[in-house]
């Protein structure tokens, strides 16, 4: 038997500790093929796979920057120095050195572009990004930020205090309450879509701040679409009732409602502009009911007796979608 078929024999043999998750074996025996047969670069990335479960992230890049060198010195197969640069690529990501994985994810891809390796270079990327993002959180730095920006609004420049209260998100992305200052910025400049979104996740991140509704009702109010904007002033009052906004909220919408409630065609646009509208009126079962309800209005009450057709014929009575006489 060859130099050479002796060290595939090791090989094999290393293969197979390997997947038994005998690392040390695996480790002695591709030492051995590759002493025999230094021509085989794959002895040199089999045992850096070998290091790299075992969590010897040094020998492991080590072997692959070994195999890389060797390789390009006998000119092997481009595959197999790509799958040296990939293998390093992942050793600094098992390390959370997104930089340096990146640099061989883009190393390996220019000697063979494959899926693999490009969908590990894009998680390399996008775990970078998080990573910094959390580094950059600074929540005394958000504050100064967040100061600055309602200096700004008090003197009415909604630009400068939508670029500071910015900032402090980027710095503490779970202050609700920044969220909020930022929405009642975009509702001065009329970017209520933007301004709605922020309301969302002001919500989102605290679903007992008031404001957050206040400011939502007040955007969708200012969007007409009022049954949404009620919703919306309907909660800030059940958090606090005493709240002048709230009620005057609802109030209003209520009056715009009566109002637009003489242009059926608005009425229904402004309603099925709502999901929870749309989601009601598409179910083949409400619409039954409520062909039932038009032929034969006695019906109503044995509907009635079901909590959830109850609570979806009120949402529709509430927009005035339909009506009850």
């Amino acid at each position: 038997m060859s130099d050479k078929e002796k060290a595939v024999k090791l090989k094999e043999e290393g293969n197979a500790a390997y997947k038994k998750k005998d690392f040390e074996t695996a480790i002695d025996c591709y030492t051995k093929a590759f002493e025999l047969d230094s021509t085989n670069i794959s002895f040199l990335t089999n045992r850096a796979a070998a290091y790299y479960e075992k969590g010897d992230q040094e020998s492991c890049r080590k072997d692959c920057q070994k195999a890389v060198d060797v390789g390009r010195e006998i000119r092997v197969d481009f595959k197999l120095v790509a799958k040296a640069f990939a293998r390093m690529g992942t050793s600094y990501a098992k390390d959370a050195d997104y930089k340096q994985a990146i640099y061989y994810f883009d190393k390996s891809l220019t000697e063979q572009r494959t899926p693999e390796t490009l969908k590990k270079r894009q998680a390399a990327e996008k775990a970078q990004k998080e990573q910094e993002r959390l580094a950059y959180i600074d929540p005394d730095k958000a504050q100064e930020e967040k100061s600055s920006g309602n200096e700004c609004f008090k003197t009415g420049d909604f630009p400068s205090a939508i670029k500071h209260y910015t900032e402090a998100i980027k710095r503490n992305p779970d202050d609700a309450k920044i969220y909020s200052n930022r929405a009642a910025c975009y509702t001065k400049l009329a970017e209520l879509a933007l301004g709605l979104k922020d309301c969302d996740k002001c919500i989102e991140l605290d679903p007992t701040f008031i404001k957050g509704y206040l400011r939502r009702g007040t955007i969708l109010k200012g969007m007409k679409k009022y049954t949404e904007a009620m919703t919306a002033f309907e909660k800030a009052h059940e958090l606090d009732e005493n709240n002048s906004e709230a009620k005057e909220g609802v109030t209003s919408c209520m009056m715009a409602q009566r109002m637009n409630r003489s242009d059926p065609e608005e009425v229904k646009r402004q309603a099925m502009a709502n999901p929870e509208i749309q989601q009601i009126m598409q179910d083949p079962a409400m619409r039954m009911i409520l062909e039932q309800m038009q032929e034969n209005p006695g019906a109503l009450q044995e509907h009635l007796r079901n909590p959830e057709i109850a609570s979806k014929i009120q949402k529709l009575l509430k927009v005035g979608l339909i009506s009850i006489r």
